[in-house]
């Protein structure tokens, strides 16, 4: 039982026009930087009656679990996580509910229709700089708490976080390592699936990015151009390329043996492995032959393999490349490990996933489906670090300056659905509720219906 009072505010306004309001306020002060957006989020939190506490970090010294960046991937300034909390009964359930308040660095925005920092509306969306990147999560998580501070309900505990993300910041991890904790997680954040409040993230795969630096011969010349006397020259791109030929024949056969049938229904296969950049040479000097060719490459695969799984696989295939030709024998490529995170899952069994799609149900009238397509979601943070089961979701947004694309926007509709959703899944879980097995019955029978269209 929560015993503050509900600020003046959500007296006056209900819930989704409170959680709106608060949206804009959080793109306005986006402009002014991070620290701007966790002030605004910690004072509304501290009005709600939450015990606010401020944890500073350097994201260089958080420990990880499944989970690794080079320095250069990584952020690299001390951080601040903004931690609110609901004290509730210990014999309840607790809940941590975590979104993040950085988005993606301020650069070009010629290109925007729409004041990025105004978050005006215009047909039923929202737009501005992060506000699906992930200003909608933290003001949805906001407003949900701000709207069940002064149940009368016994609960357990609820969390909410507005932690850094971008860029291995690490807050999450952080967090869960500093004795924060809980029975359960909910991770908040919009997605450009298409499909928004009617599903449900619960797997994410793991994801591995990397290089491979392969070593090649000029033509021994002193002739500015090489192309009369490139047979004479060992290609680094000829090698790269036997390598790269080895990297997709290991993709197709992975493709084949590594099941995992939620994926596969959707893309029909479990893992993939790409070439996605070829680096050598330059255009304005075509005749020449250079020293280095550089592939850079990205790996995703299913919960059920483990990083260092994968690795040896990968590796193993480039020392059979390699061993099979007499240049790359003398000269092996380095393999430059970028980055990785290991997957995470819950079973649309458990008890959460039950929880959050019940309250999907009843406030959206439709049944949500899995989606395992998120690759490297934070939703793996709890699980992968803490043991914690956590599902994630989040309203209808496209356009996401992180994709390079311009008028970052959330569907304002499907967004006070979200809050709606958010503060149902708490005041349930938080409260003990356990989906009633006719509910049950009647979402696996509309899951059907929805598969079947």
């Amino acid at each position: 039982m929560y015993t503050v009072c509900i600020p003046s505010h959500q007296r006056i306004l209900g819930i989704n026009e409170t959680a709106t309001i608060l949206l804009k306020e959080l793109c306005q002060a986006q402009v002014r930087g991070e620290t701007a957006v966790q002030k605004l989020i910690s004072e509304r939190l501290v009005a709600t009656g939450c015990l606010v506490e401020e944890f500073e970090y350097d994201p260089a010294d958080v420990k990880v679990k499944g989970e690794f960046a080079i320095d250069r991937a990584r952020a690299k300034d001390r951080r601040k996580a903004i931690v609110g909390t609901l004290s509730g009964s210990p014999q309840l359930p607790s809940l941590l509910v975590f979104a993040h308040p950085d988005g993606e660095m301020i650069g070009d925005i010629s290109q925007w229709r729409h004041d990025p920092f105004a978050g005006s509306i215009e047909n039923g969306r929202l737009f501005g700089w992060g506000v699906a990147d992930d200003l909608a999560g933290c003001a949805a998580a906001v407003a949900a708490l701000e709207s069940i501070a002064n149940s009368d309900k016994p609960m357990g505990s609820v969390i909410f976080a507005s932690t850094p993300s971008k860029r291995h910041a690490r807050g999450v991890s952080a967090l869960l390592h500093n004795n924060i904790t809980a029975d359960a997680s909910l991770y908040l954040h919009p997605a450009e699936s298409g499909s928004g409040m009617r599903e449900i993230k619960a797997v994410a795969s793991g994801h591995m990015e990397f290089q491979i630096i392969v070593k090649g011969c000029p033509p021994e010349t002193t002739e500015p151009g090489h192309t009369a006397f490139s047979h004479l020259a060992e290609n680094p791109i000829d090698k790269a390329l036997i390598i790269r030929s080895a990297l997709v024949t290991l993709a197709e056969e992975r493709a084949k043996r590594v099941r995992y049938p939620q994926i596969e229904a959707l893309v029909g296969r479990a893992t993939n492995l790409h070439v996605s950049k070829i680096t050598c040479g330059d255009m304005c000097r075509l005749s020449r032959i250079e020293d280095t060719c550089i592939l850079g490459c990205a790996v995703s695969f299913p919960p059920s393999e483990t990083i260092n799984q994968v690795k040896v696989e990968i590796e193993a295939t480039i020392g059979k490349a390699v061993e099979a030709d007499n240049w790359l024998r003398d000269h092996p490529p380095q393999v430059v490990w970028v980055s990785g995170v290991t997957g995470g899952e819950v079973s649309t069994d458990h008890p959460l996933y039950q929880t959050a799609a019940a309250a999907i149900l009843k406030i959206t009238g439709e049944a949500p489906s899995n989606n395992p397509m998120h690759t490297s979601s934070d939703i793996r943070n709890p699980i992968v670090e803490a043991g914690i089961p956590c599902i994630g979701l989040g309203c209808l947004a496209g356009d996401l300056s992180q994709n390079n694309s311009h008028d970052e926007w959330i569907d304002l509709a499907d967004f006070h659905r979200m809050v709606e959703v958010t503060k149902a899944i708490v005041a349930d879980w938080c409260s003990g509720f356990v989906p009633d097995p006719n509910q049950e019955k009647r979402f696996n029978q509309t899951s059907n219906i929805n598969k079947e269209r």
